[in-house]
Parts: structure tokens; C-alpha cells; sequence
């Protein structure tokens, strides 16, 4: 009877599934944004839920605003970030990364109307740049573009308000949020201009999964989903869904 007892619990503990709370910003679209109906949407979403799946997890997502981020993953709001969230050295001192999901290049786009013809610190020299705050392009237009004026929003949909408005010279973000932006704007407000090489001090490995430090068990689980959905042929299934190229980068 006790043999019995015991089998009996291991199999309800057995069945108990993996429950994982998603941090995401829903404002950085094609990758995480809130559609019509307030529903989560985009890239970073899909591929949580195929994570999920894979994992055998059942996943709730909660929506914070980026600057606050990382904070509220170090104080159990939730348990993982997949929010396009770079891997880069000054992060790993707060929290855990999984291995790399996609990487992608930042991009700088000008005013239709505009005379800036390249994207150096000479060319956009006196010009004021908008980027979202607390980000890796942030922290390349504060470095990089020393003579210009960085101007720094809380949001994405914030920077692109103003430069519609023709209230900056240019901005800097990943060269897919620009595309989408501007593809939803019809082009008629502004272009990109060029990509720029991202330096790996600044923009590092790619984009990752954040986790509180110390949460190897998790991590593990999570670097072996994304190796299996890259193998199965999941992650082509979404990345094709939103892009024309292989997002996962070099």
C-alpha cells in the first residue's frame, strides 16, 4: 500500500507542468506589440509559445515597460524576458542569458525630405537622433555620435511620433523595426538609410532570453528548446511568417 501510495504521488508530480511567467514589452513591433484587440503578437511572442510547446511548459506572458525590465524579472514579476533583448556584457552582470534566438543589425533612417547622406559620426554631425531609452542603440548613438544631439523616448512608437512630426534629424534601431515602421507609414515620412556594423562591445552576441542569475536549470531548458526548434524546422515555420531572410543571423 505504501509502494502504491508512493507511485501514485510520483506520477501526480510527474504530471505537474513546467510553469513559466514571460516578460515582454508589446510595443516593439514586428516582435512584441499589442495588436487591435490587445492582443500579444510578433515574433518574440510566437517563438516564446514554440519554446513553450517544446518544453512541455505551460507560459502566461506579462507586458512592462522596457525601462523597467530588468527589474522586475530580479524581483519575480516573471521569470524569463523575451523581449528582443540584446546579450550583452553590462546585462550579464544583472541577470542569466540563454543562448542567442536572432541577430539582426541596427539600421539608421532619415527624413524623406533630408540632405544626411551617410550614417558616420561626420555625417550626422549637429543633427539630433532619436533612439528608445535603456537599449543597445541607445547606448551606440550616446557612444558613436558625439557631436549630435541624442534624444532618447521611452518607446519606439514614441521616437517614430516625433520624427514623423519632423521633430529629429534621425533615428537608430534595429534595421526590421525601421522597416516595419516605416512600410506601415507607406514611406512617405522617411527612409532608411543604411545599416551600421554593430560593434560587439557595445551590441553583443545577438538577442537572448533573460533570466534571474542562478536559474541554470531553466536555462538549460530553454538553450535545448531553441537548438530543437531551429532542427525541427519550427523556427524556419516562424521566421518565414514575418521575414524574408533568416533572422537567426551569423
Amino acid at each position: 500500500m505504501a509502494a502504491a501510495t508512493l507511485l501514485g504521488a510520483n506520477m501526480g508530480s510527474a504530471q505537474e507542468k513546467l510553469k513559466i511567467k514571460i516578460g515582454t514589452e508589446g510595443a516593439y513591433a514586428p516582435f512584441n506589440y499589442l495588436d487591435s484587440g490587445g492582443e500579444l503578437k510578433g515574433f518574440d511572442i510566437d517563438i516564446a509559445k514554440a519554446l513553450c510547446e517544446e518544453m512541455e511548459a505551460e507560459c502566461e506572458f506579462v507586458t512592462q515597460e522596457w525601462d523597467g525590465m530588468i527589474p522586475a524579472l530580479q524581483a519575480g514579476k516573471f521569470d524569463a524576458i523575451i523581449a528582443s533583448m540584446s546579450i550583452t556584457e553590462e546585462r550579464k552582470q544583472q541577470v542569466d542569458f540563454t543562448d542567442k534566438y536572432y541577430n539582426t543589425p541596427p539600421a539608421i533612417a532619415v527624413p524623406v525630405s533630408s540632405d544626411i547622406k551617410g550614417v558616420t559620426k561626420e555625417d550626422l554631425a549637429g543633427k539630433v537622433i532619436g533612439a528608445q531609452a535603456s537599449t543597445t542603440h541607445a547606448a551606440f548613438a550616446e557612444a558613436t555620435y558625439t557631436d549630435s544631439t541624442i534624444q532618447l523616448y521611452p518607446t519606439a512608437e514614441e521616437y517614430q511620433l516625433d520624427m514623423a512630426n519632423g521633430r529629429l534629424d534621425a533615428v537608430v534601431d534595429d534595421v526590421i523595426v525601421l522597416d516595419e515602421w516605416l512600410d506601415s507609414e507607406g514611406g512617405e515620412c522617411c527612409h532608411i538609410l543604411d545599416t551600421v556594423t554593430p560593434p560587439v562591445e557595445i551590441y553583443g552576441e545577438g538577442i537572448g532570453i533573460a533570466l534571474r542569475k542562478g536559474s541554470d536549470e531553466l536555462r538549460e531548458k530553454f538553450n535545448a528548446a531553441i537548438k530543437a526548434i531551429r532542427e525541427n524546422g519550427k523556427y524556419k515555420e516562424i521566421n518565414d511568417k514575418y521575414f524574408a531572410f533568416d533572422v537567426y543571423g551569423g
